[in-house]
């Protein structure tokens, strides 16, 4: 397991990290004294020990680690498409602002699940995980409001013929119709969620394009939560020993 001390090699200018011999080198992570050699870890002075363990622990992009980064972004995507649609269900209002915080969740998710390992495949499945948990919360918005308004179910060009078509069916019978499976139905509702951020343009352009934009930048947050996270380590060099004053 990654020692959580190189989780973040830099430098905690904000609390008083110095240990050992007052006015001496001491190495940032473990915060021993540096008598000989010494390197710098993106730019953080560390001893050779915890030079050589960095080296070997941080950011390994193991296919485990990618796999734990899918399952818990999945975890995560799922929760927010959840939160997102349960909010507009019960206030009736759709919140383009939510898009960030799907985003956000997503992107955590994925670093905690590979204990802080980044990288390009990494971004691309945060920013497709956010896409569909933004996008598919359209679906339980459109089951309830259908149940609550299934009258609207049928459009007007519809109940218009309807007396013509009853009329027809005293005289002839009516012919069967077509019935479309369960997977079938998953599927169309599937593809027209994933449509959804697009097909809000057709009934409100401005709108639509706000929220596009929204839904992008929580995407970005998503991409830039995951990105690699590279360590640079320099060394050795020489201390050189402390001068009498």
């Amino acid at each position: 397991m990654t020692d959580p001390a190189f989780q973040n090699p830099t430098p905690q200018f904000g609390t008083a990290e110095y240990v050992g011999t007052p006015g001496g080198d001491h190495c940032q992570f473990c915060h021993q004294a540096i008598a000989g050699n010494y390197f710098r870890a993106n730019g953080a002075i560390t001893c050779p020990g915890c030079a050589e363990k960095m080296r070997g622990e941080l950011a390994k992009d193991t296919h485990a680690a990618f796999v734990r980064a899918i399952l818990f972004g999945v975890g995560a995507a799922i929760l927010g498409m959840i939160l997102y649609a349960t909010f507009a269900i019960v206030t009736g209002i759709v919140i383009g602002y939510a898009s960030l915080a799907v985003g956000w969740l997503v992107g955590k998710a994925m670093v905690k699940g590979s204990n802080g390992v980044g990288g390009r495949r990494y971004q691309i499945a945060a920013v497709l995980l956010t896409y569909a948990a933004v996008s598919t919360a359209a679906i339980p918005v459109w089951i309830d409001y259908n149940h609550k308004h299934p009258h609207q179910l049928s459009s007007p060009k519809q109940t218009a013929g309807q007396n013509d078509l009853d009329a027809d069916s005293a005289r002839q019978p009516a012919p069967a119709k077509p019935k479309m499976s369960f997977f079938s139905a998953v599927g169309m509702l599937l593809l027209l969620g994933l449509a959804s951020p697009f097909l809000e343009l057709t009934s409100d352009f401005i709108g639509g394009m706000i929220g596009l934009v929204i839904l992008f930048v929580g995407m970005r947050f998503a991409w830039r939560f995951t990105a690699a996270r590279p360590l640079e380590v320099f060394g050795p060099f020489e201390n050189s020993p402390q001068e009498p004053r």
